[in-house]
């Protein structure tokens, strides 16, 4: 029997297998008087040594070497990710990102913003940002430097899904338009309109929310919630009286979200080329969300200062009724535009600072494509003879 058996099944499975007859050939009987504990030691032994118990342990092939130093680590090319760039998860978790960027962070500066209007509003009475603080606290307590955080932390959070989100649509967008080389060349051009489109649609979500909000802060007397106020305006004033302030919020966000996109881009582009001593890829999660909030806080400045005068016309035009974007502006004159940028320079800077660290840190946490800094195209190279 045992000749017909072997005539049958591979010699490699023999090797392993039949070693359980290791006290007969495989062209004799099995001898009856093996033990049982023998037994259970020789198919231990064949288990062990078969070739099928694991595919490396005894194949060999003929002209081929293993590398025995080669890792994983180091065999993968590149990051895994967990979506595809430009995928709508991809738009989804970037929204999500700025959700959390723009309303955290917002709501976290409330009383310094919350100064900073009174200033603008009533600056023979608030003075700069120290006697701002002790006035207000001497007025209402300590809590009155918390009014007007629940249109902020909606208002912004709504505004930060669309500024993000729609930023990242549209640089992809018009990226595509333009083509790989026009890309490189005119990037800086791509941010700003990119980020000038998200932030029209983001300030329409915004507009009402910052209504109630300054109302809240500046009017003495007023509804001191939101849930008083939201429907105090729309039964005085109707749909209008949230995007009275739309124009010159367009005014005052859209420069400073160009700036900030641009400049914030820009920023890395020269921190990662200039001062970083190696490149992005060599750098571990730490160093890069490091470079992210300095090139945040180094754009925030920036975006403070161009976006100062629409931002005091602003707090003056939801103060006054009946007042307009232009009747503000030659009220407060050219230096009276410019009433409480210290403080908004420290707010803005340190919050725009956070909003991008928050957001690059929700992009390594969901794993989401994170593309390097632009590099000239080959193609173009060759034209430029580079």
């Amino acid at each position: 029997m045992c000749k017909a058996v072997c005539k049958k099944l591979p010699i490699c499975f023999l090797d392993g297998y039949f070693g359980i007859f290791h006290h007969c050939s495989v062209t004799k009987e099995l001898r009856p008087e093996m033990s049982l504990v023998k037994m259970m030691e020789a198919i231990s032994n064949a288990v062990k040594n078969n070739p099928f118990s694991s595919p490396f342990h005894q194949a060999k092939c003929e002209g081929f070497k293993v590398n025995e130093t080669r890792t994983i680590a180091a065999a993968s090319a590149k990051e895994e990710t967990s979506c595809e760039f430009g995928s709508n998860k991809y738009y989804a978790l970037c929204g999500f990102g700025g959700l959390l960027s723009c309303g955290i962070t917002h709501t976290a500066v409330v009383p310094l913003d919350l100064v900073k209007c009174r200033i603008q509003v009533q600056p023979e009475k608030y003075g700069g940002i120290i006697k701002g603080f002790k006035v207000s606290i001497k007025e209402g307590g300590a809590l009155e430097l918390t009014k007007g955080w629940a249109p902020t932390l909606i208002g912004y959070s709504m505004q930060g899904i669309c500024k993000f989100g729609f930023y990242e649509v549209f640089k992809i967008f018009y990226g595509n338009l333009l083509g790989e080389e026009n890309c490189f060349l005119w990037r800086t051009s791509l941010y700003l309109i990119s980020s000038a489109s998200a932030e029209f649609f983001a300030d329409i979500a915004l507009c009402p929310m910052e209504a109630c909000k300054v109302r809240i802060q500046t009017q003495a007397g007023w509804s001191t919630t939101l849930r008083e106020g939201f429907p105090r305006i729309l039964k005085e004033e109707g749909v209008n009286g949230f995007y009275k302030g739309l124009v010159p919020l367009w005014c005052r966000q859209i420069p400073y979200t160009m700036m900030k996109f641009a400049c914030f881009e820009r920023t890395v582009e020269a921190l990662y080329k200039y001062v970083v001593p190696k490149p992005r890829v060599e750098c571990n999660k730490a160093e890069q969300l490091a470079v992210t909030f300095t090139a945040g806080y180094i754009a925030g400045v920036f975006c403070a200062i161009v976006s100062h005068p629409a931002d005091t016309i602003v707090s003056k035009l939801n103060q006054a009724k009946g007042s307009n974007f232009m009747d503000i502006a030659k009220d407060l004159g050219f230096m009276g535009m410019w009433k409480g940028l210290f403080p908004r320079i420290i707010m803005i800077g340190t919050l725009t600072a956070l909003q991008w660290f928050i957001y690059d840190s929700v992009k390594v946490y969901f794993r989401l494509p994170r593309p390097p800094p632009p590099e000239m195209p080959e193609s173009l190279k060759r034209k430029m003879g580079v």
